[in-house]
């Protein structure tokens, strides 16, 4: 069994509460698993602040009857609730959630702030004019029972409507209705009026219970709450007329009579109803009358409203399509049908699709919830974060080892180049030793074949009849000829002699034509 097919069941009355655990079946339906009632403790009327009742009270059930946390849906009570309805023009779909805010905030008899609302649209929409049911609730209240709820240790998930509820589970357990049926919830403070007609619903809070016969009992009795209640429960039927014998027929016969004075008060209210349901909702009169809560089983009841009502009054069994545990004590079950109705109607809500809809979660519970449900994709969030970081780290950590195994490998490769670098640098030296040298001998070597090309030049030059004694070059070698001395016989230089130029001109330009003199050459002496 897994957890989440698992929900269970509160609804809250003025004096118990009860809780039912059920288990969504494979079909869909619900099956009933475990269910306790849990007295609350508290007189009615009492000031006192009853959420520390409820809270031990629920604690104290699922303890005794060894329920397990679940999802858990609820109901408020329809004496707790505004429901209203309206008609709207035909209008496009885009503008009814418009029109239904503005009807909400008409009709709510509280600013709408300061309320929890749900609506629901009623019969064939597609007819033209809109039919729609507005339920609201006191944030407060509501939240109340929520808070109660979440500090038992559970967390709601629907906060329904005890009228809603019945109705579903009517429509679910008696499908083949046809004609108008109205639904009598007689539970201790208030009891609610259920039509079911066709697609329409029409639900009134009465203001006349269990709870009223307690009272009158108190006053006629001169007793505490608790000692009306037991005449109640020991001596409570409604009379019929007729004398009723037995050990205390007296104390039987008078507590009869104001039993009756109550049920008839309710009856007057009943028929109130009927009449507002058939002249403003367009209602037909009720053909049967189903009777559940926790003061309907007064002995006597249905009789009463079968001879005043003139039509067939019967007990509401919410269990005709839905299955109860085989384990399940069944004489118990029958024993509790006033009392499970609620439950059923809220337990349908889970899987299968209701003819009514009603959550009035408030709005912190509604954003606590979302953020709850968001809180997961954080996680996941936060999770795929830390593995992104994870990731990077393992790549980083891995890069930073491959990136060291290479740093190693290339200061070895660098020492190893170093070493030859040494080397190369080493016999760049011997070599450039050795150039040096090489460039010395070839200077010789070329100075020698300069003084040759020298000789080879001036003795080329020089006319007939002259001859040199001698040839000074310079001390650095950067200039190879400084100076030339030499002679030669008058008479054959001046033979050589032309009206343009002399012997010694023409040997002087002879020299500035070769490549190792000058323009500048000149013969001075």
């Amino acid at each position: 069994m897994f957890e989440s097919d698992r929900i269970i069941a509160l609804s809250v009355g003025a004096s118990k509460l009860l809780l039912a655990e059920f288990l969504v079946t494979k079909t869909g339906a619900p099956q009933l698993l475990n269910y306790g009632v849990g007295e609350i403790g508290l007189e009615p009327d009492s000031q006192a602040d009853t959420s520390a009742f409820i809270v031990s009270t629920i604690r104290e059930v699922m303890r005794d009857r060894g329920m397990k946390p679940a999802p858990l849906y609820m109901t408020v009570s329809g004496q707790a609730v505004f429901p209203r309805y309206v008609k709207l023009p035909p209008v496009t779909a885009d503008k009814v959630g418009q029109m239904i805010q503005y009807e909400a905030e008409q009709n709510v008899p509280f600013p709408i702030e300061e309320v929890v609302w749900d609506h629901q649209l009623i019969g064939d929409t597609s007819a033209g004019e809109l039919n729609v049911m507005l339920v609201a609730a006191k944030t407060e209240n509501v939240t109340f029972f929520t808070n109660c709820v979440e500090a038992a240790g559970l967390e709601p998930e629907i906060v329904d409507v005890a009228p809603m509820a019945i109705y579903n589970a009517v429509r679910f357990n008696y499908p083949d209705i046809t004609e108008c049926v109205m639904v009598l919830d007689i539970g201790a403070r208030s009891s609610n009026l259920i039509f079911l007609e066709d697609n329409k619903i029409f639900s009134r809070s009465i203001p006349v219970a269990g709870n009223a016969i307690t009272q009158e009992l108190m006053k006629e009795f001169e007793v505490s709450f608790e000692d009306a209640e037991a005449l109640k429960l020991e001596h409570g039927f409604v009379a019929l007329g007729g004398v009723y014998a037995g050990p205390d027929s007296d104390e039987a016969d008078r507590v009869s009579k104001i039993v009756r004075n109550v049920i008839t008060r309710l009856h007057a209210e009943v028929n109130r109803s009927i009449n507002f349901y058939r002249s403003q909702q367009g209602g037909s009169p009720p053909q049967l009358v189903l009777l559940t809560g926790g003061s309907s089983i007064i002995p006597h009841t249905d009789t009463f409203f079968a001879e005043k009502l003139d039509v067939p009054v019967e007990l509401l069994n919410p269990f005709v399509n839905v299955e109860v545990n085989p384990e399940m004590d069944v004489d118990r079950v029958n024993g509790d049908l006033h009392l499970l109705a609620e439950s059923v109607g809220l337990a349908l809500r889970k899987t299968l699709a209701c003819p009514v809809e009603i959550n009035l979660m408030p709005p912190d519970l509604v954003a606590k919830k979302a953020f709850r449900r968001r809180q997961p994709y954080f996680a996941l969030t936060a999770l795929g974060v830390i593995l992104i970081m994870a990731c990077w780290w393992i790549y980083f950590s891995r890069m930073g080892v491959l990136y060291e195994d290479r740093v190693s490998t290339v200061e070895k490769r660098i020492n190893s180049l170093r070493r030859i670098s040494g080397l190369v640098q080493k016999e760049l030296g011997r070599s450039a030793a050795e150039q040096k040298k090489v460039d010395s001998l070839l200077g010789l070597v070329d100075k020698r074949t300069t003084w040759l090309r020298v000789l080879e030049d001036i003795h080329s030059c020089m006319p007939e009849g002259m001859w040199l004694t001698e040839i000074v070059g310079s001390p650095d070698g950067n200039q190879a000829v400084i100076s030339i001395t030499g002679k030669g016989f008058v008479d054959k230089l001046r033979a050589l002699d032309t009206p343009e130029a002399t012997a010694i001109e023409v040997f002087r330009d002879r020299l500035r034509a070769k490549s190792q003199f000058a323009k500048e050459t000149t013969i001075k002496r």
